[in-house]
């Protein structure tokens, strides 16, 4: 909701109330020069007797009586008459008076009352008669020239006006009255109200008050373009506003320019930063809120809540989210506890995309230094959610989630921590490498999954972890009803769902059913999502040994690839641009092992230099240099490569079995050393049936016949419920 649209029509009423009629006649409003002291009580009590009349006749006889009292003009009687009534809250009556004073008229001598009589003096004393007396003669207005009493008077009553027409209603007809002010100010100062004029000048007073309630005045009329426009007019010059009334122009500006809904871009005659002006509404916002944190941290004005929520929303709609962190470690020291600071900054680093960096800030929140204050129940949340999305921080997530279990019983917070919990049991299971506890935290997994999802229905994500760790697990039909199950829940709209049926579908051997669902994701799908849905229908035909078909799908997703990078150069996008990059070398590797399988060596070879070219030191680059080796009989180059691999990523399965079956071509003396390999690889991925099945041929030549069938035999299985690519 805007900001300034938020406030009520009580807010058009004047910051001050508007003086008595007693003080009024003590001040010198007189035209002619004459003190309004004079008066007496008994006039003030006709003045005020007379201004509660309110027809016509009436209103002139009170005008009449005023004019008498005070010795002012017909103008200026008026202007106390409509004033009085705008006080005692008769605003029709206030309008019916105003609409009396020729302000068209008196707008040119009111421009030049301020143009002569606002000049400044210079702070520093004449020190000679001649310097004084030049002083003097620069400060000589002519006798015609309004006073600026008067003028003060006259803009108090256009800004009433403007008032009263704002509480019947009449917002845009305000406006238009209250933009008066600013052009016949504007007419005399057009480039600034200079530094010198007294403080006691009323005149000013009245101007920033119209400059202030013109865009409000604006927005209540649903003119969004007029009221940026009034902001930026009040902001473009020096006015001689004051720091805190400055800063709230230039905030509300700011909440404007972000939830107005309107885009405006500068005009020209303020693009005065060249290249560097602000693009869009965001940009501009965010310089404006810059600003104000500056003058904030520089003791200019008061830290401001507002300010920080404006800033956060603009950063983050704009993904600059290190930068949102730095301006939330500028606050000052005791704006926030140290608990919610480091959960802020958590928040902006995860966003980021540094996971490691927000989950060290989250452990100092549940370290020793914060045990004796109150829990933060929102930063072990997550935190743990953080830990759900890597398995190398599986058990930190588990601690982080039990921690929450042990402190609430909130439902909600309940079934967050339960799917963290199956997530991460799950996650730990895959990098377990006992198998006694490998099946108990997978066990553990389910169990949890089934009560957040028991707990939780209408819960797509809960159903998808669902849906892959049963998959996983190889509990194929299951997995797949959880998989249909959360499609229907996301209306189809999600790629990950896709891509999980997909998977299933092909464990099961059900390809054409996996075709059948990738023809309707690439139609579904918008065409960021179509680039890896591509991949996945060419592996499907890798898997149906349909080579031609899959070349023309990879030729048509380096195309669509290299349009998406052309338009990434325009748009920069970080994680994008990773996620391209790392799906473009698939590509190529996915490109040479199908030249590799039909033995075109030097097409092979480009592939392979392709995807090294992008990342050399790609573990599955390496990798795939070795496979490429091994398909010559070049033995030793190809266990170089994959030892590189090695070298690179310790736990790469596929080159731990490639070696191992490297090994088992040298020479007998080797089967011991490729044993190992392949247990290793069985410890990190026990479902490899590649594993499985060369570990039974090594038994088979050491002559453990009933060994060797037994990995055959676990070989076939797993293979038959093997899916064209990791379910993870």
């Amino acid at each position: 909701m805007l900001c300034p649209c938020s406030s009520s029509v009580e807010e058009l009423k004047m910051d001050e109330i508007p003086e008595s009629p007693q003080s009024l006649a003590t001040r010198d409003f007189s035209a002619s020069g004459v003190s309004s002291s004079r008066t007496t009580t008994t006039t003030t009590t006709n003045w005020e007797s007379s201004c509660k009349l309110n027809d016509s006749h009436q209103v002139d006889e009170a005008e009449s009586t005023l004019k008498e009292a005070l010795s002012l003009n017909y103008e200026e009687a008026r202007a106390l008459l409509g004033r009085l009534e705008y006080q005692r809250g008769n605003y029709h009556a206030a309008l019916q008076v105003f609409q009396g004073i020729d302000i068209k008229g008196l707008s040119p001598r009111m421009s030049l009352a301020i143009l002569h009589r606002t000049t400044t003096t210079s702070t520093a004393q004449p020190t000679t008669r001649n310097a004084k007396a030049k002083s003097l003669s620069r400060l000589v207005v002519p006798s015609t020239v309004m006073y600026l009493h008067s003028v003060s008077l006259f803009l108090e009553a256009i800004l009433l006006k403007a008032k009263s027409l704002a509480h019947l209603h009449l917002f845009k007809e305000a406006a238009k009255e209250c933009k008066v002010i600013l052009d016949i100010v504007e007419s005399a100062k057009p480039h600034g109200m200079p530094q010198g004029i007294g403080e006691v000048c009323k005149m000013l007073e009245m101007f920033h008050k119209a400059l202030e309630l013109l865009p409000k005045l604006w927005i209540k009329a649903g003119c969004l373009d007029e009221a940026i426009a009034a902001y930026r007019r009040a902001l473009v010059r020096p006015w001689n506003l004051d720091p805190v009334r400055l800063a709230s122009i230039q905030k509300e500006l700011a909440a404007t320019l972000l939830y107005g809904g309107v885009e405006t871009s500068i005009p020209p005659h303020l693009q005065m930063w060249g290249p560097t002006t602000p693009r869009s509404n965001t940009e501009e916002a965010i310089l404006l809120l810059v600003i104000l944190m500056k003058k904030v941290a520089c003791g200019e004005i008061l830290w401001d809540e507002e300010i920080m929520e404006h800033l956060g929303y603009a950063l983050s709609v704009s993904e600059q989210f290190e930068l949102l962190a730095n301006h939330v470690e500028l606050a000052l020291p005791g704006t926030y506890n140290r608990a919610e600071r480091w959960y802020l900054l958590a928040l902006c680093y995860s966003a980021a995309g540094q996971n490691d960096v927000a989950l060290n800030l989250l452990k100092k929140i549940a370290g020793p230094s914060e045990a004796k204050h109150k829990p933060h129940i929102p930063s072990f949340l997550l935190a743990a959610k953080l830990c759900s999305q890597d398995p190398n921080h599986s058990h930190d997530g588990i601690k982080f989630a039990r921690k929450i279990l042990d402190l609430t019983n909130n439902n909600h917070f309940t079934i967050e921590v339960h799917k963290f919990l199956g997530i991460c049991y799950g996650n730990a299971a895959r990098i377990s490498i006992v198998d006694s506890e490998r099946a108990f935290l997978q066990k553990e997994s389910i169990t949890f999954l089934n009560s957040a999802s028991l707990k939780g229905r209408d819960d797509p994500d809960v159903i998808f972890s669902q849906g892959l760790e049963n998959a996983v697990q190889r509990n194929l039909d299951v997995a797949f009803n959880y998989a249909m199950m959360y499609s229907d829940m996301v209306a189809g709209s999600s790629t990950k769902g896709y891509k999980l049926l997909t998977t299933i579908a092909s464990a099961q051997q059900r390809f054409k059913d996996a075709e059948t669902i990738i023809e309707f994701a690439l139609h579904e799908s918008g065409k960021k999502d179509q680039l890896e849905i591509l991949r996945l229908k060419a592996v499907l035909q890798i898997a149906q040994e349909q080579p031609k078909q899959a070349i023309e799908t990879y030729r048509l997703l380096l195309t669509l690839m290299q349009s998406h990078r052309e338009q990434q150069d325009i748009n920069f996008d970080r994680e994008a641009i990773i996620k391209d990059r790392d799906l473009e070398i698939a590509a190529w590797q996915d490109l040479a092992k199908i030249y590799t399988d039909l033995g075109v060596w030097p097409d092979a070879k480009i592939c392979v230099e392709k995807a090294k070219s992008i990342e050399f030191f790609s573990p599955s680059g390496w990798h795939a240099t070795g496979i490429l080796f091994e398909a010559q009989s070049l033995h030793k180059e190809a266990q170089i490569s994959f030892l590189n691999t090695l070298s690179i990523e310790p736990d790469y399965v596929p080159s731990m079995v490639s070696v191992a079956e490297v090994l088992m071509k040298c020479s007998s003396e080797s089967l011991p050393i490729a044993r190992s390999f392949l247990m290793n690889a069985l410890r990190l991925e026990p479902t490899n049936h590649q594993a499985w099945m060369n570990l039974g041929l090594i038994s088979k030549r050491e002559g453990s016949l009933q060994q060797a069938a037994d990995f055959f035999q676990a070989a076939a299985e797993l293979k038959l419920s093997a899916p064209v690519e990791s379910f993870v």
